[in-house]
């Protein structure tokens, strides 16, 4: 948002300089770009966040500048006068598209001389980046950079029939905009259309038919307010962004709308003459929403901020900030918030305005603010056993977007039959369909990493997938799925582990799966506790060829819900024995093939009960000193019994049982 350091100085007197109010915009919320001077004005260019698009006009910056400096706001009231007919006799207005609009306002100038604008009025757009077109442009121009609310003046020769339809396009209905582009509609789009055609795409551009124009002599005004995801919707898809657009999409000050009107048409009179009809058109096809009185207790500042604020400094802020007063006493504040701070919903909100205008530079680094520990749900916790088993089994996480092609997305779809759900707008390029499954995701991953030479891929997500319902609403079960080139009994080795981490005391069992995903014989369904959670398998060579995959790839996909149930995740009691522990370190050469999860079972199972911890260490590899495919296991184990003080000797004889029962099952030789 630029705004005009002279232009801003018409609604709010500051005793500073452009730089300081930059800084102080900058500490409240409004982040500073940078300055350039233009001629004898200054152009200040402030980052706005999409919940603010109060912002988006020189008021609503002023209004920010006067809070911050405690100065006087002073806004124009304009009050044209109408002097011709009524203009219920010139024009109409229907809005049929109610969930598209929500209101619009029309009012009409006649007589009107088109010509050039005054000198104050061009430089304050060249300040901003606007180029001067006409008077009648430049003044619907600078209302919206002056207010943030979008208008639009139509020739009002050039509207057919005299009357104005608010209605939702036609399919393939063609419109030709002011910059002379042509473009094809659709019914989601919100067009404002005359007896015969549409004259302009609603809160984005206006028509080439009924542009102002050299032989313009009577100007229809609009002001409206467009649903902003609507005006997203439209102006992503056709690639057609404008000033209106933007402010439309993140909603405008209902309040604001006939004001913008009025001001418009005060100044066509004062810079284009003409004569304005008596009265306003305002249709409205729903009305405002009221705002809610939202409550600040007084005792939330100081735990959520650290630091005491003055009650009267408070209600001080909130007046400043436009609010309305409800009710006050000494412990809490109730304030209805004004309509172009749609941001204000909840009592956070009210603190934060309060801490931003206070100043967060007064808030000291080391102050301490009471903090409340957090609390994992069960659901998160399952979640980062899972992750943890998985990476612990030489798998990394992929994080991949939850639509693919059509053509990978009918590759695999085991959970449903019914079609995937299909996006309007492509998240991304060729990829519109919400996914059935995650193994095409995961093996699109694969891919790329063999065309970058990656030896090893090893990868596992988890993430929720569509399927399309009977219903209306789909279903969104979270899913898991791996990725690996290990052998088929590695891999299933690994989701028993899966589950042994999440409930020792349940096992994955197997059964037939067909498909011609997976090659013959080379797949199973996988079951827990008698239900069918998911399928492991060999991807076939034309699956593979499907994906651009040269190398041997096994795939699993299991649903989450059925993991969780049988998570055990309360922690068990056991008494603290009162008798010293003993640890042992152990060093072993294995086969490059050993995995970890074989050497603790034999470890758990040789020390029995007076196993307290075992600790992975870490793993070695030196070829010339112990031989090619060998690496060295580098682990700790605590000892503590709960009837007595285990000697040393004792514990060198479970240590020495230990080795040797890894030598028995893995021909394991201990290094001293």
């Amino acid at each position: 948002m630029l705004v005009s350091w002279r232009w801003l100085q018409d609604y709010v007197n500051l005793d500073i300089d452009h730089d300081e109010l930059a800084e102080r915009l900058a500490m409240s919320g409004l982040n500073h770009e940078g300055t350039e001077a233009i001629g004898d004005d200054f152009a200040i260019d402030l980052e706005v966040t999409s919940n603010r698009p109060d912002c988006l006009g020189h008021i609503g910056v002023a209004r920010e500048a006067a809070v911050l400096c405690d100065v006087d706001l002073q806004i124009p009231n304009p009050a044209p006068i109408g002097t011709g007919g009524a203009i219920e006799d010139l024009t109409s207005v229907t809005i049929e598209a109610s969930e598209l609009c929500t209101r619009y306002t029309a009012r009409v100038v006649r007589g009107v001389k088109i010509g050039p604008s005054p000198d104050w009025l061009v430089q304050k757009l060249a300040t901003i980046g606007l180029a001067s077109v006409n008077n009648i442009v430049d003044i619907t121009n600078f209302v919206l950079m002056e207010s943030g609310q979008p208008l639009h003046a139509f020739d009002f020769s050039g509207i057919k029939g005299a009357s104005i339809l608010v209605r939702r396009a036609h399919a393939g209905e063609e419109f030709l905009a002011i910059n002379h582009r042509g473009y094809s509609l659709e019914p989601t789009d919100c067009v404002i259309a005359d007896a015969e055609r549409a004259i302009a795409l609603g809160g984005v551009m206006g028509g080439a038919d009924s542009e102002v124009t050299n032989l313009t002599t009577d100007v229809l005004v609009e002001s409206a307010d467009f649903a902003p995801l609507a005006i997203r919707t439209t102006a992503r898809r056709l690639k057609l962004h404008s000033p209106s657009s933007y402010r439309f999409e993140r909603g405008v000050d209902p309040a604001g709308v006939d004001w913008a009107s009025r001001r418009c048409c005060e100044l066509i009179l004062e810079l284009a003459g003409g004569e304005l009809a008596d009265g306003v058109i305002d249709a409205r096809s729903q009305p405002a929403p009221e705002p809610q009185p939202i409550t600040l207790r007084l005792s939330q500042i100081p735990r959520i901020l650290g630091i005491d604020v003055p009650s009267s400094t408070v209600r001080r802020i909130l007046r400043a900030l436009g609010t309305t007063e409800v009710s006050a006493g000494s412990e809490k504040v109730a304030v209805t918030p004004p309509s172009w701070r749609r941001d204000l919903v909840r009592e956070i909100d009210l603190v934060e305005e309060v801490a931003r205008i206070h100043g967060y530079d007064k808030i000291p680094e080391d102050i301490g603010v009471a903090m409340t520990a957090s609390h994992r749900t069960d659901h998160q916790r399952v979640f980062s056993r899972i992750r943890g088993a998985l990476a612990a089994c030489g798998f990394s996480e992929a994080l991949t977007p939850s639509v693919v092609s059509e053509e990978h997305s009918a590759v695999f779809s085991p959970w449903t039959d019914f079609e995937p759900l299909q996006c309007n707008t492509p998240m991304l390029h060729g990829a519109d369909r919400l996914r059935r499954s995650l193994i095409p995701s995961l093996l699109a991953s694969r891919q790329t990493n063999e065309a970058l030479a990656n030896p090893t891929i090893e990868l596992f997500e988890t993430a929720k997938i569509y399927l399309t319902t009977t219903d209306g609403l789909p279903d969104e079960p979270w899913m898991l799925a791996i990725t690996s080139s290990r052998p088929w009994d590695e891999v299933k080795g690994v989701l028993e582990a899966l589950v042994a981490r999440l409930n020792p005391r349940h096992r994955l069992a197997t059964t037939d799966w067909r498909g011609e995903f997976f090659e013959s014989n080379q797949a199973c369904g996988l079951l827990l506790k008698g239900e069918t959670i998911g399928c492991l398998g060999e991807v076939s060579a034309d699956a593979r060829k499907q994906f651009g995959l040269r190398g041997r790839t096994l795939v699993a996909e299991l649903r989450i819900a059925p993991l969780q149930s049988i998570s055990e995740l309360i922690p068990q009691y056991e008494p603290v024995s009162l008798f010293p522990s003993t640890s042992r370190d152990v060093n072993l050469i294995v086969g490059e093939s050993v995995t970890w999860d074989s050497v603790a079972d034999i470890v758990a199972k040789t020390c029995g009960d007076v196993l307290e911890r075992l600790d992975y260490r870490e793993t070695y590899r030196d070829p010339e000193r112990d031989g090619v495919g060998k690496k060295r296991l580098l682990f700790s184990f605590v000892l503590r019994s709960a009837t007595g003080t285990l000697t040393g000797e004792q514990a060198d004889e479970i240590r020495d049982r230990v080795v040797t029962a890894c030598r028995d099952a893995h021909e394991a030789i201990m290094i001293e």
